[in-house]
């Protein structure tokens, strides 16, 4: 008997989107239970570690969008054939977290004087930085990530990019020819592509 999955986050793609993109990879149904952050303070001390993205198999609790992401990779066949090539999309993932985090330190900054500030350094130096480095791995494995196939990395990559995209208020795939592509690939996924045309609406 297949597992019941129950997915819960904010209305948004963000940091569930993801491990939507993996279920509906691997054809798995799932609950995507989203909540209004008005919600957050009753639902959060439920939540493992105050956290979502929230995954429950068959009744049972766990955090951690990454963790998560990487345990179904491992269900529908997307999280490496052997050590090595696990290891290395493991540090694609972390890399890209890396990126998100520091565009985060940007985005949510709420202090004007203190945001403006890390404005210019994020689009003159921080995405000068990865963008390229994002563009040449791709470029060095035949349109993917990792040794020129489908592997998670390129899942999450796609999932998580319109949250990138809306924190720094630009398409980060200008100029990223192959990344572009490696996007146009992944959401002509067949199940992947029917996820997008059903999801509701939201800008991240």
């Amino acid at each position: 008997m297949a597992p019941k999955y129950k997915l819960t986050y904010f209305p948004v793609k963000a940091l569930g989107e993801p491990i939507r993109f993996l279920l509906s990879y691997g054809g798995m149904e799932f609950e995507d239970y989203r909540f209004e952050v008005e919600r957050w303070p009753e639902l959060k001390p439920k939540m493992p570690f105050g956290q979502t993205p929230v995954l429950e198999v068959d009744g049972k609790m766990i955090n951690q969008s990454t963790a998560i992401s990487r345990y179904l990779a491992k269900q529908v066949g997307l999280a490496g054939s052997d050590d090595w090539e696990a290891l290395q999309i493991d540090a694609i993932v972390d890399t890209i977290t890396d990126f998100r985090l520091k565009i985060g330190n940007y985005h949510y900054d709420d202090d004007p004087a203190s945001k403006k500030k890390k404005y210019e350094p994020l689009v003159k130096e921080i995405i000068p930085y990865y963008m390229p480095k994002f563009e040449e791995v791709v470029k060095n494995n035949n349109g993917y990530f990792v040794n020129g196939k489908l592997t998670w990395a390129d899942l999450y990559f796609v999932a998580v990019l319109d949250y990138l995209n809306a924190m720094v208020g630009k398409d980060l795939l200008e100029n990223c020819p192959g990344l572009q592509a490696l996007k146009e690939k992944v959401l002509a996924i067949p199940s992947i592509k029917a996820w997008v045309e059903k999801r509701p609406q939201s800008e991240f």
